[in-house]
């Protein structure tokens, strides 16, 4: 159960809504390093008792019976040196806020508190399994946004900014892989990304223009739905995903289906969301998110381990508990100046093919696939 709390420290509040009672005081005080920058070790919480005794690091949150909004005074200096380190990364899109995830693995993958995590995530994540994992097939997770497909852009149907090559990709995957979509969204967007197409939208919705109509709904307003007109415009994909609940009469329109998750030449094993997910502290950049496969490794034990399963994302450090099983994709953005050149899909077709002739994967740098994949095509 998730458990807000806020904490007072050099005259100011910082409230924390990240933790749940399953989490444990260290989890806390490296949630207050990454706000405050003081260090976990120097970090003294008023009130956080066990037994009348100051609680220990390994001490669940939910042990000390603390409220939702507890209040907690914390006493402690930040040392001047961690500035660099502390301070916010750029204000740029994910895409670009991104880091190289070697100088990090080291302090991220094998830390204690993130094994638990994982634990954690395996006995308590629930995977509805749509297709059975198969018998000898290897593993592939995928990323969705600007890996599948440009998901900010403008298109009056899905496929213009579904990634080139897509299907193809896909099909041939399924020949030796076991296929998981992985997005760090609500598994409700993830399911309406991998099924519904861009619909042709009436030019008006209740007499107001589709501009101000989205205005409005993005605003947390809603023009009467009344009457619609013939003419059709171009409208992005994002907003129409971001408002498949709150505008009905759209919903309505969504009738046709991107065919990820119905494709009849290849299926998809499962979907995991943001929940699956897991918050690690790096010494750079503070507390980040980032896609654990052990969750899955737990899970399928019988199927899946890192000796079979590749992972691609175009953020790398979504891969950082298992950096040997990812491979960064290059991401697929502007769609309509993309889509005729960009064969990123095409060539790690070949390069999937290549590889699932390994038994082991270890053995492989996807950092450097492309180079493996031209080696293998001159022999």
């Amino acid at each position: 159960m998730s458990l807000p709390l806020i904490i007072k420290w050099g005259g100011q509040e910082y409230t924390i809504t990240s933790l749940s009672e399953e989490d444990t005081v260290l989890d806390l005080k490296q949630s207050l390093k990454g706000l405050t920058g003081v260090l976990p070790e120097r970090q003294k919480l008023l009130g956080l008792k066990m037994k009348g005794k100051p609680a220990d690091d390994d001490v669940k949150l939910g042990a000390l019976k603390l409220k939702p909004n507890t209040k907690i005074m914390m006493m402690g200096t930040r040392e001047e040196s961690l500035e660099d380190v502390l301070g916010p990364p750029p204000d740029n899109d994910d895409v670009v806020n991104d880091f190289d995830i070697e100088e990090e693995v080291v302090e991220v993958e094998n830390r204690e508190e993130n094994l638990l995590k994982i634990s954690r995530r395996v006995k308590e994540y629930k995977v509805e399994i749509l297709n059975p994992p198969r018998e000898g097939k290897k593993l592939l997770v995928l990323d969705v946004d600007y890996t599948l497909f440009d998901h900010r852009s403008c298109a009056e149907t899905g496929v213009e900014l579904m990634r080139p090559y897509l299907h193809e990709f896909l099909t041939s995957a399924y020949e030796d892989y076991d296929i998981v979509i992985w997005s760090a969204t609500n598994m409700k967007w993830i399911e309406a990304k991998m099924k519904i197409l861009l619909p042709i939208l009436p030019g008006e919705v209740g007499g107001v223009s589709k501009q101000l109509h989205c205005t409005l709904l993005l605003s947390g307003l809603k023009p009467q739905q009344e009457q619609i007109a013939d003419n059709t415009q171009v409208l992005s994909l994002l907003w129409i995903l971001s408002q498949v609940e709150a505008c009905r009469t759209c919903e309505r329109l969504c009738m046709k289906e991107l065919g990820v998750s119905t494709n009849a030449n290849y299926k998809i094993t499962f979907m995991l969301d943001s929940a699956a997910m897991i918050t690690v502290h790096t010494p750079r950049r503070g507390l980040i998110d980032v896609k654990p496969l052990g969750v899955i490794w737990g899970k399928f034990s019988e199927y899946y381990s890192k000796k079979n399963t590749i992972m691609f994302d175009d953020i790398g450090r979504n891969f950082l508990m298992n950096p040997q099983n990812g491979l960064k994709i290059r991401p697929f953005m502007k769609a309509h100046l993309n889509r005729d050149k960009d064969k990123e899909l095409l060539k790690l077709t070949q390069y999937l093919k290549e590889i699932a002739k390994l038994d082991d994967f270890l053995e492989l740098n996807h950092k450097h696939w492309e180079r493996y994949l031209s080696k293998k095509q001159g022999q």
